[in-house]
C-alpha cells in the first residue's frame, strides 16, 4: 500500500469512527414481542453515565478517545507534523480500542446467554469493527514504510 493510499485511508477513518458510534451495534428486547430498541456506542454511552460513571469513563476512553487519538496522530504522521517515534504509543490506543470490540462482543454473548433478552447484531459493530482493525493496518502499514 503506498504513503498516499495509507493518509487517505486514514482520513477517511476520521469520518466513518464518529459514524459508527452513532450507528446501530446491536437490537435488544427484554422480550421479542415487545420490539427491539437499537444500541449505538452513543446511546450505549448515555446510559453508562447515568449508572455507571467509572465504567463509562472506561467506554468513553476505549470506544471513543483511544480510536479517534491514534487516527489523528497518523494523521498528523502521515503529513508530516508528527515524529514517526510516536507510532509505538499511538499502536497501544489501537489495542485499546480493540479490547471495546472485545468487550462489546462478550456482552452480546453474555446477554444472549441469560434467555430473557434478544439480542440481534446490526451494521453499525461490523463498521465500528472495521474502523478498528482499519486503524490497526493502517498504523502497521505506516510503521513498515
Amino acid at each position: 500500500m503506498s504513503h498516499q493510499a495509507l493518509k487517505y485511508a486514514n482520513l477517511a477513518l476520521l469520518i466513518l469512527l464518529p459514524i459508527a458510534w452513532f450507528a446501530p451495534l446491536m437490537r435488544a428486547a427484554l422480550l421479542p414481542i415487545f420490539g427491539m430498541d437499537e444500541i449505538s456506542v452513543i446511546t450505549g454511552l448515555q446510559s453508562l453515565w447515568s449508572t455507571d460513571p467509572a465504567l463509562a469513563l472506561l467506554v468513553t476512553f476505549l470506544a471513543i478517545f483511544a480510536p479517534f487519538a491514534k487516527t489523528l496522530g497518523l494523521a498528523l504522521i502521515h503529513f508530516h507534523l508528527l515524529s514517526p517515534k510516536t507510532l509505538p504509543a499511538l499502536n497501544i490506543m489501537g489495542k485499546l480500542a480493540m479490547a471495546d470490540v472485545f468487550l462489546l462482543a462478550l456482552y452480546i454473548v453474555i446477554v444472549k446467554g441469560a434467555g430473557y433478552v434478544t439480542i440481534e447484531t446490526a451494521w453499525g459493530l461490523y463498521l465500528f469493527t472495521a474502523c478498528i482493525l482499519a486503524s490497526l493496518v493502517i498504523a502497521h502499514k505506516t510503521e513498515t514504510s
